[in-house]
């Protein structure tokens, strides 16, 4: 999928108005069969099954519906298991260039990981008046290493708010078939989900919102290549490897950055020279038998740790020279030109569209940072912002983008601690 581009100006950029906001509305009934049938061949091509566990426990509806986010596939799964119109909660991008169609389809737009106080009164008209169930993916981003990611704290008060049943989407290879680091080549994967009440209405009502945070936190807790090895997928492709690089980005044996390569079914250190073989069952093996990571989510982790770390020592940084696109309406991605990204303990400024161009946000904007791999095939990208203007940084950095979502988290654990 690509995304309409446009080279422009940064002056012109900003004298383009925002557009006005728009009710949610009712999905078309004749758009919706066509997903339905345009998702078939992709839905038979893995296979596709599921199973709904007490859902007689949600009533008719309509229900808030939960999804964890692992790829594309999940929007086709979600077409095939919903059994009435709904309407589904996307990042404003997706409206790029086709906001009729989309908005027609259903899809109500907002700024991922930006404060959007107009998408709780969007949920419960889409809810309460257009009588339509809404799908919404609370992580906001797909799973960079099959872990869920890290989810807003209490989303119980929103619960509470909408005064709907909850219900869970969780889906099983979907993550297998198409990792995000995987440069969007597909592997053959059977593909299964679930949907399960989680919620009646009663209990949003009569439990607490920290209880709340702790039945999703169960609901979204998974580790898909450990279900891979659990359960025996074997991916046998030859490019199970490509692109490993962008979320094992340091080297735990020199410690080098952004010196990793993933290619084909091996996984180098271009600094040390270390060599690892990803089998077909997801696991990692170092050449020498000097396996420090075998499984790729305790890898992750431990970078995670690495840049907590740099950020309590206050010694975590990011420079890098950057494309920057700005989304100001649904028209087009607005390439305006080249700048410059740094991130440290203080937040991010990016600076750049010669001198016109000084956008600063804090530490604690947002609890998480809007990154993704071959973003619309153009790039790695890193996006900031807020509710007036979206700048998408594509950097000239190679593997940076994972590094700067976890210190992200980090940065702001740290600073909601101390206060």
């Amino acid at each position: 999928m690509k995304i309409k581009t446009v080279n422009s100006s940064y002056d012109e950029v900003c004298r383009i108005e925002k557009p006005g906001h728009i009710k949610p509305k009712k999905p078309n009934p004749l758009l919706g069969t066509l997903a339905r049938v345009l998702s078939k061949p992709d839905l038979k091509d893995v296979d596709f099954s599921y199973d709904t566990i007490h859902m007689e426990r949600a009533g008719k509806g309509p229900w808030l519906i939960l999804m964890n986010h692992s790829s594309f596939l999940d929007l086709e799964i979600a077409t095939h298991m919903i059994p009435m119109p709904y309407n589904i909660v996307c990042t404003s991008d997706g409206l790029v260039g086709k906001e009729g169609i989309m908005r027609s389809l259903g899809c109500i737009p907002t700024q991922k990981f930006v404060t959007d106080v107009s998408l709780i009164s969007d949920l419960k008209y889409a809810l309460h008046e257009n009588k339509t169930s809404v799908l919404m993916y609370p992580e906001a981003s797909y799973s960079f290493d099959g872990t869920a990611t890290r989810l807003p704290r209490k989303l119980g008060v929103l619960f509470k708010i909408l005064d709907v049943p909850v219900v869970m989407i969780k889906t099983f290879g979907s993550f297998a078939r198409d990792p995000l680091y995987n440069n969007l080549q597909k592997r053959k994967v059977k593909v299964s989900a679930t949907m399960e009440c989680l919620l009646t209405c009663s209990e949003v009502k009569d439990k607490s919102v920290g209880d709340i945070d702790d039945i999703l936190d169960e609901a979204f807790s998974f580790d898909y290549f450990r279900w891979q090895k659990e359960q025996g997928i074997r991916i046998t492709e030859d490019f199970r490897a490509d692109g490993l690089n962008r979320i094992l980005y340091k080297c735990p044996h020199c410690m080098a950055e952004g010196k990793t390569e993933g290619k084909g079914t091996s996984f180098t250190c271009h600094n040390c020279g270390v060599v690892y073989d990803m089998d077909e069952y997801g696991e990692l093996k170092e050449r020498g038998g000097n396996t420090r990571f075998g499984h790729i989510p305790d890898w992750y982790a431990w970078e995670r740790q690495c840049v907590r770390d740099e950020v309590t020592e206050g010694t975590y940084s990011l420079d890098t020279d950057v494309r920057i696109g700005i989304i100001a309406d649904y028209k087009a991605l607005y390439m305006v030109g080249e700048g410059h990204l740094h991130h440290d303990g203080n937040g991010f400024t990016l600076t750049g569209c010669d001198g016109k161009l000084e956008y600063h946000q804090g530490p604690t904007a947002c609890y998480s940072c809007y990154s993704d791999y071959y973003w619309y095939e153009i790039g790695d990208v890193i996006c900031i912002g807020d509710r007036k203007r979206l700048y998408y940084c594509f950097p000239d950095k190679k593997d940076i983008v994972a590094r700067t979502r976890l210190a992200t988290e980090e940065i702001y654990r740290l600073n909601k601690k101390s206060r």
